[in-house]
């Protein structure tokens, strides 16, 4: 199976949608999924880009991708973030995620950061394994923290209180 690993385009903004929801539901949180065609296209090809995208393409089909964005980290200094490696489940198992995997560190090297990161679920064994075998670092002590836009709301109105 030949695969290209190259860097997403506009065009592929339906397909990285899709990926997505696929994901939603392979995590069960098809719910919560609000994104649209738009918002990838504004976010990740307008003007001033909020990510950048690898995909990974087969018999000119979207059927993987690698979304990542910068951030700093104050101790290390430049880093990226991987938001989601995603593969479509009937093309796991072929060395699809690997490879973007691959690029995406080859695109972060080459880049100069000095720090990659992600988050994996604590239930989702075969990519914890698949990580830790990689010579990634799996922490245990920190939690992620979110808030989404209703709580921030809440918390600001309560300032205000």
């Amino acid at each position: 199976m030949k695969t290209i690993i190259r860097k997403a385009e506009s065009t592929d903004c339906k397909a990285i949608l899709n990926l997505i929801k696929e994901l939603a539901v392979f995590e069960k949180e098809s719910e919560s999924v609000s994104l649209n065609v738009s918002d990838i296209q504004n976010h990740g090809f307008g003007i001033k880009p909020l990510f950048e995208c690898l995909v990974a393409e087969v018999n000119k089909q979207v059927i993987g991708m690698a979304l990542y964005y910068q951030r700093y980290s104050t101790w290390k200094g430049p880093t990226f973030h991987l938001e989601d490696l995603i593969v479509s489940g009937k093309y796991k198992g072929n060395g699809i995620g690997t490879k973007l995997y691959s690029a995406f560190i080859q695109k972060s090297y080459e880049a100069g950061v000095e720090r990659i990161e992600w988050n994996v679920l604590d239930w989702n064994s075969p990519a914890v394994n698949f990580y830790n075998n990689s010579g990634a670092r799996v922490l245990k002590d920190w939690r992620t923290v979110q808030m989404h836009r209703y709580e921030m709301k809440k918390y600001l109105d309560s300032l205000q209180n």
